[in-house]
């Protein structure tokens, strides 16, 4: 009989490409994970693996095995919840990864509400940008994910995830809360708006180069007509804040991380930009009961 375990540990190494980088992920140390694989290879009576050198690479049987492997783990996983929950309430584990912002927005009132409706189920958290979430949950890793892509980088589809919209987050140009708005000479009033050809002398934050909006807002400042003077790159969405805060500079944001406890202003802009969220889950993972009605809460929320 296969071991779950020891599946799980096979796909691991699909999805990762090497033993070193399996034993990494699972804080193991690179001996245990082989020899977790070779007792694999026994109880299923094939050569999974085979050496390349100093590497070891998935046989056909090994690939095709590793590629069941998701589905066959998700099958048990759902027929346990399913026998632990006749009669009574959902219940079983559901980890979830969200990007900073929607966890404060989203998935933290979801929770709260899923405690008082089906307090069986426990929510395991990780918060995680979509670069990184969406690989977890095509590992395995998660079984749901609350991700964001902009307009002009869309994730492509997968036919192993369901992807279900949530709502849209705009882009907003984000400010101390006294200061004036761009080629005004007072504060901030409900309904203005900016574009960007107006902030060309304006003293920026973003975050650090990579991050996606970061390097968006530069080639939409560069496409305005300026070169944005910078004067801090941060990590968080709560650095660029209390930076902005103090009035150093201004930032762009989505709407959903400007969080109303830093004294700042936003205002959207004349040429929207936006971002789409959606509630991402394995194909496989949805068959339990538990993660749909996770999933549900999160929709619940959100919409």
């Amino acid at each position: 009989m296969l071991d779950p375990w020891r599946l799980h540990l096979l796909r691991q190494l699909h999805q990762l490409g090497t033993v070193r980088a399996v034993a990494d992920v699972l804080h193991m140390s690179p001996s245990s994970v082989s020899q977790q694989l070779a007792t694999l290879e026994k109880e299923a009576g094939a050569h999974l693996l085979e050496r390349v050198g100093r590497r070891v690479r998935l046989t056909p049987v090994g690939l095709a095995l590793a590629q069941h492997a998701a589905e066959i783990l998700d099958h048990i996983e759902s027929v346990e919840a399913e026998i632990a929950g006749l009669h009574s309430e959902p219940t079983g584990t559901v980890r979830v990864a969200v990007f900073t912002s929607g966890l404060h927005t989203i998935l933290i009132p979801a929770v709260r509400r899923l405690r008082a409706t089906h307090p069986r189920i426990s929510v395991v958290l990780t918060e995680a940008e979509p670069s990184e979430a969406l690989p977890a949950l095509r590992r395995g890793e998660v079984d749901l994910a609350v991700s964001g892509d902009f307009q002009d980088s869309p994730e492509p589809s997968d036919p192993d995830l369901i992807r279900t919209p949530l709502t849209r987050d705009d882009v907003v140009l984000v400010l101390a809360r006294d200061a004036a708005p761009p080629g005004a000479d007072g504060p901030a009033g409900p309904g203005d708006v900016v574009h960007l050809a107006a902030l060309a002398d304006a003293t920026w934050a973003f975050e650090n180069p990579g991050a996606h909006l970061a390097d968006l807002a530069e080639r939409l400042c560069l496409r305005a007509g300026f070169r944005p003077r910078i004067a801090a790159r941060c990590t968080s969405y709560g650095s660029l804040l209390r930076y902005v805060e103090a009035g150093l500079a201004v930032t762009l944001l989505p709407r959903l991380a400007v969080d109303d406890r830093y004294a700042v202003r936003i205002l959207p802009f004349g040429d929207p930009l936006e971002r789409d969220i959606h509630l991402v889950g394995r194909r496989a993972a949805m068959s339990r009961v538990a993660v749909r009605e996770v999933a549900d809460a999160i929709a619940r929320v959100a919409l």
